[in-house]
C-alpha cells in the first residue's frame, strides 16, 4: 500500500510541475484565465456608469472622445508623449508627420492617432493585469468600447513581457514612413536602459546636455541607423519642423514624461507577474494538499521558493535596482513635472515619493509611488508580505547587498520613514 501511495504521490507531483510550468506562461488558463474573467478597473466601471446614464462622454469634432476621455479618467494633457513609428493597432495612421499620441495617469493609458478610427485605453487591472479597449471614434451614441485581447496580447503577452498581460515601451530606428528597421533591432526601455538607447521612434522635447538618446530621428538613405547623426535631434524643445502640432491637445512630447512611463510600465508588469506567479504558486499548492489530504494551512517550501523568485524582481524594481544614472540635469517642455508632484501622499515634513530628482536620478527618493497603488495593495498576501519584509530588510540592513548598492544610508532613512508615515503596510506597530 505504502508502494502504491508513493507512485501515486510521484505521479501526481510530476503532472503539477509540468502544469505550473505550463501556466506560468500561459494565463488564460486556471487560476488566472484572463480573457473568460470580468475586469474591475476604472475603465470597465467608466463603461458601467455610461450604461446606466450615470457618465456621459462629450464628441469633439476635432478629437472625438479623446478631452472628455482624459477628463473623466484624469489622465493629465501634459502627459502627452507622440510616437511615429508604426508599431501599435493603427499603424496606417502612424508616421512622422501624424505620430500617435500617448497621454497616461497612474493606471490608465490612452492612445489617439489624428483621424483614427478608434482611441486605444489600456489600464491597470487590480486581478488581470494590462487589460485592453478600443473606443470607437465616431458621434454614434452610446460610446462604444470593446475589450481586446487576442489582437492586443500578440504583442503585449509575448515572452519579453514577462509572459503576462503587459504594457510595452520600446525604442525602434524608424525610416520616413515610419517603419521600424527590423534588420538593427530595437530596445525594450525602462529606468535601467541606457540613455543612448531610448525613444527611438518617438518625438522628445525636452533638454539633456550632452546625454544622447535615439529621439526625432528618423533614418534616410542606405546608411546603418546605428551609424546616423542624430545631432539635430538632440535638445529639441519645438516639434513644429517635424509635425502639425495643432491636430495635438499640446505641442509636447516631454522628456520627463517619457522617462515616467518608462518606470511605471516596468512596475505594473512586475506587479502583474509577482500576482499571477503568486496565485499559481497557491493554485497548485492547494491542489497539492486536496490530493494528499492534507489540513495544513502551511505553505510548501517549494510554493514559497516560487513566490520568492516572483517577487525579488519586485522589490528591485520598486527600489529602482540598477537605474540608468542621469549625468546632466534633464528638463521638460511642458507642465507634466509639475502635475505629477502634485498627485500623491507626503510625510509630516512635506516628503513625496513623487517628488523628481532629474540630475542624478529620475526621482529624489528612490521607492517607486506605485507602492501605493490599488495593484499593489491587493497583492496576494503571501506576495505582499514578502515584497513588504523584504523592502523593509533592505532599508534598515547595513549592507543591503549588490542590487542595492546605489542606495545611500540617507536614501534608505529618507525611504523607510516616507513609507512608515504614508503607506498602511509599512506603517510601526
Amino acid at each position: 500500500m505504502f508502494h502504491s501511495r508513493l507512485l501515486s504521490f510521484v505521479s501526481l507531483a510530476i503532472v503539477i510541475v509540468g502544469s505550473a510550468a505550463t501556466t506560468a506562461q500561459d494565463f488564460e488558463q486556471e487560476p488566472i484565465a484572463y480573457s473568460k474573467r470580468q475586469p474591475d478597473n476604472r475603465v470597465s466601471r467608466l463603461i458601467e456608469q455610461i450604461k446606466q446614464g450615470r457618465q456621459k462622454l462629450n464628441y469633439d469634432e476635432k478629437q472625438g472622445y479623446l478631452p472628455a476621455l482624459l477628463d473623466v479618467l484624469k489622465v493629465p494633457r501634459s502627459s502627452q508623449m507622440l510616437v511615429f513609428s508604426k508599431t501599435s493597432l493603427q499603424r496606417q495612421r502612424i508616421a512622422p508627420r501624424t505620430p500617435r499620441a500617448i497621454y497616461f495617469s497612474d493606471d490608465v493609458y490612452v492612445g489617439y492617432c489624428h483621424d483614427g478610427d478608434v482611441l486605444e485605453i489600456s489600464t491597470a487591472d487590480d486581478q488581470l493585469g494590462a487589460v485592453f479597449y478600443t473606443l470607437a471614434q465616431d458621434d454614434q451614441p452610446p460610446p462604444r468600447f470593446v475589450r481586446q485581447t487576442d489582437s492586443c496580447l500578440i504583442c503585449h503577452g509575448m515572452s519579453t513581457s514577462l509572459r503576462v498581460p503587459s504594457h510595452v515601451v520600446r525604442s525602434v530606428y524608424s525610416d520616413p514612413q515610419g517603419l521600424p528597421i527590423l534588420a538593427s533591432g530595437s530596445y525594450r526601455t525602462d529606468h535601467t536602459s541606457p540613455f543612448e538607447q531610448r525613444w527611438g521612434g518617438w518625438y522628445v522635447t525636452g533638454t539633456h546636455g550632452e546625454q544622447k538618446h535615439l529621439g526625432n530621428l528618423i533614418v534616410r538613405g542606405r546608411d546603418r541607423p546605428e551609424a546616423a547623426d542624430n545631432s539635430a535631434g538632440q535638445n529639441v524643445t519645438d516639434l513644429s519642423k517635424w509635425l502639425a502640432t495643432e491636430n495635438y491637445l499640446t505641442p509636447h512630447s516631454d522628456i520627463v514624461a517619457l522617462m515616467v512611463l518608462e518606470h511605471q510600465a516596468l512596475v505594473h508588469n512586475q506587479l502583474t507577474h509577482a500576482r499571477f506567479a503568486t496565485e499559481q504558486a497557491l493554485y497548485f499548492d492547494k491542489a497539492l494538499s486536496e490530493q494528499l489530504k492534507e489540513n495544513s494551512a502551511d505553505l510548501r517550501d517549494s510554493t514559497k521558493s516560487r513566490i520568492k523568485s516572483a517577487c525579488e524582481p519586485l522589490v528591485e524594481c520598486l527600489l529602482f535596482s540598477e537605474e540608468t544614472p542621469l549625468t546632466e540635469k534633464i528638463s521638460g517642455t511642458s507642465e507634466f513635472a509639475a502635475d505629477f508632484i502634485k498627485a500623491g501622499p507626503r510625510d509630516d515634513r512635506g516628503r513625496s515619493l513623487r517628488e523628481l530628482d532629474l540630475t542624478r536620478r529620475m526621482f529624489k527618493y528612490p521607492c517607486s509611488y506605485l507602492i501605493y497603488s490599488s495593484s499593489f495593495l491587493t497583492l496576494p498576501q503571501p506576495a505582499k508580505e514578502y515584497v513588504v519584509k523584504r523592502m523593509k530588510e533592505v532599508l534598515t540592513m547595513a549592507a543591503p547587498g549588490k542590487k542595492f548598492q546605489h542606495l545611500s544610508e540617507s536614501d534608505r532613512a529618507n525611504v523607510l520613514a516616507i513609507l512608515e508615515a504614508t503607506h498602511p503596510d509599512f506603517k510601526r506597530q
